[in-house]
């Protein structure tokens, strides 16, 4: 169960400075944090939510982590615009006894997009080959 406050470096920014989020909401199995301190009217979210279907070996839960920021365009300084991100974990529960393969899928989707070959360094900057894959529509 994450804590209230999400304050002790859980997320950080592209420079790999913490940013402090607070809880929000929380209904049936959904719940969303807010950025302490976020500008008036320009929301930076993050929200975590689960979804199960199907029943014994056949149930499969459904898991999703997203970020969603408003800023103004920078094209014509007025308009509102989201910039989201979101990583999405399908578990077959009702058939896997451990964790284990879930986890090996979630850690080669993070080291894809944080480190870039032979790298070991975590990189916040979105210069990890993946992230970079993302942000520049390459591939």
């Amino acid at each position: 169960m994450l804590n209230n406050t999400l304050n002790t470096n859980e997320v950080k920014d592209a420079a790999g400075a913490e940013i402090e989020f607070q809880h929000l909401e929380q209904k049936d199995r959904k719940r969303i944090f807010a950025k302490i301190n976020e500008a008036p009217a320009l929301q930076h979210r993050i929200t975590i939510s689960h979804d199960e279907t199907g029943s014994g070996i056949n149930r499969v839960r459904r898991s999703m982590v997203r970020v969603d920021k408003q800023s103004i365009s920078t094209v014509d300084l007025t308009t509102p615009v989201t910039s989201s991100a979101y990583t999405v974990s399908v578990t077959p529960v009702g058939a896997l006894l451990a964790s284990d393969e879930p986890k090996a899928v979630l850690a080669n989707l993070m080291s894809f997009l944080a480190t870039t070959g032979a790298g070991t360094t975590v990189l916040f900057d979105c210069s990890g080959s993946g992230a970079s894959a993302l942000i520049t529509g390459s591939l």
